[in-house]
């Protein structure tokens, strides 16, 4: 017998298996019925409206529109939902909307740095360093890729079959990447990286052990003496989050020009001209690289040029720029290690076809960038700034560097949370002479070897 044959006999029944049958129903609603409905009622929604006086009207009356309108087609309908039901799928139709759907309550969690949504039906989110899966879906692939073309047609992007990759961005900045099919197998593939609305200063990354007061005085006198640093690390382990922390030092009397594949810096400076870069068209024409970016901002009158990640041929002109007084330049590189940073940078460099020696290209670097700053995701989830060496010189044909701070690990807790020491330099870095001549000397007391910075 089925739950409505059920139902309709339930003069023939006690109270507990009229419960039984009413909690059955529920659950049979939630699990079948509820997106029918939703897509319904929101289809009915859009054919009754004018979406282009909706536009017009100021966002806290389109809300009150949309819930009066929904609620009347819910009762038109004599749809059997419970309160919590109704209010739920009222919220839910405002975010379809005028948001993003089902990721707008993630997007609301201030705890979440990360969504991954692996298809319709699996968003995972990231809270504390650790990866969660989440109960929210989309009705299907196609409502998937309505969300991923609202992303991406808001600055002027597209992601279709010709052209099945795009990186985009939210209102807040967050990155944002999406692929589709053809090249994603099980369907669209959409992975948001967030950023706080209130961005992270230094004291945050100090409180959360990221690094010890020391290091961040340290960096603090290295961007304000016009250093050129490039930061390394692995995905996810907070580049860019330092980089917009050290962007903070920098004097709101200079002129600050960031380059990025996909603007997500958020600096704080009152004099700063952000570029992006843009891809081809349908065509194939009208790209606009990083390195071309890279290229006319030294004919905008820059004192520094931030470049978001450097990843090809734009790091010759990256280290001529450093070269050529633009100092106080910081830019940031995937890579394992400060050495291997380096050698990464080589590589691009080689990429932009100007046949130079390795040693010519090395005497670059090293005349470049000052100070290489290692950060990483710990597998406890915490990022930590693990190194910071400089620059020194060359020895032949390699580059020397010398490690300024570093973090040791020293075991893991019964938490699985990581326990290390920072210990301090034995040696006064090249830098510090630098420093002092910015007037931001480095006290005697950050290069005692006796103590151990916790």
């Amino acid at each position: 017998m089925s739950i409505r044959d059920r139902l309709q006999s339930w003069g023939n029944t006690n109270t507990d298996e009229a419960m039984t049958l009413v909690m059955e129903k529920n659950i049979s609603h939630e699990k079948v019925s509820y997106h029918e409905i939703k897509s319904r009622i929101h289809q009915k929604m859009l054919d009754r409206v004018n979406l282009t006086a909706m536009e017009k009207l100021p966002t806290d009356r389109l809300i009150s529109e949309i819930k009066t309108l929904v609620e009347q087609l819910l009762n038109e309908e004599e749809t059997p939902l419970n309160l919590s039901e109704r209010n739920r799928l009222v919220e839910d139709i405002q975010h379809e909307v005028l948001g993003l759907g089902p990721l707008e309550p993630l997007l609301a969690d201030p705890t979440i740095s990360d969504i991954l949504v692996n298809t319709y039906n699996q968003v995972y989110v990231e809270r504390r360093g650790k990866l969660e899966l989440t109960d929210v879906h989309f009705a299907d692939n196609r409502h998937l890729l309505k969300i991923i073309d609202r992303i991406v047609s808001r600055i002027g992007r597209r992601v279709d079959e010709s052209s099945p990759m795009v990186d985009a961005r939210l209102s807040d900045g967050s990155r944002v990447n999406a692929i589709i099919p053809p090249l994603a197998l099980d369907g669209p593939l959409l992975s948001i990286r967030r950023f706080s609305v209130v961005p992270l200063k230094m004291d945050d990354l100090i409180n959360y052990k990221s690094l010890t007061p020391a290091m961040a005085e340290v960096i603090a006198g290295l961007v304000k003496s016009k250093s050129n640093i490039l930061i390394s690390g692995g995905t996810g382990s907070g580049k860019t989050t330092l980089l917009n922390i050290m962007s903070s030092f920098i004097p709101h009397s200079e002129r600050v020009v960031t380059i990025e594949d996909a603007a997500e810096l958020q600096l704080q400076q009152p004099h700063v001209v952000r570029l992006e870069t843009r891809p081809p068209n349908v065509e194939g024409k009208g790209e606009v690289t990083q390195r071309a970016l890279v290229r006319n901002s030294l004919r905008m009158r820059p004192d520094r040029v931030i470049i978001g990640e450097v990843r090809g041929a734009e790091a010759m002109d990256m280290l001529q720029a450093m070269n050529t007084g633009h100092e106080g330049s910081m830019a940031t590189v995937h890579a394992n290690t400060p050495r291997d940073a380096l050698s990464r940078v080589e590589n691009m460099v080689n990429m932009a076809e100007m046949n130079l020696p390795a040693k010519a290209i090395r005497q670059q670097i090293c005349s470049a960038i000052s100070v290489v700053v290692q950060v990483s995701r710990m597998p406890d989830g915490k990022r930590k700034l693990l190194s910071l060496q400089e620059i020194t010189g060359m020895e032949g044909d390699i580059i020397t560097m010398q490690e300024i701070f570093t973090f040791t690990q020293t075991g893991t807790d019964e938490f699985g949370v990581i326990q290390d020491t920072s210990m301090p330099p034995v040696f006064v870095p090249k830098f510090a002479e630098r420093l002092k001549k910015f007037g931001v000397p480095l006290r005697d007391e950050l290069f005692d070897p006796t103590r151990i910075l916790k």
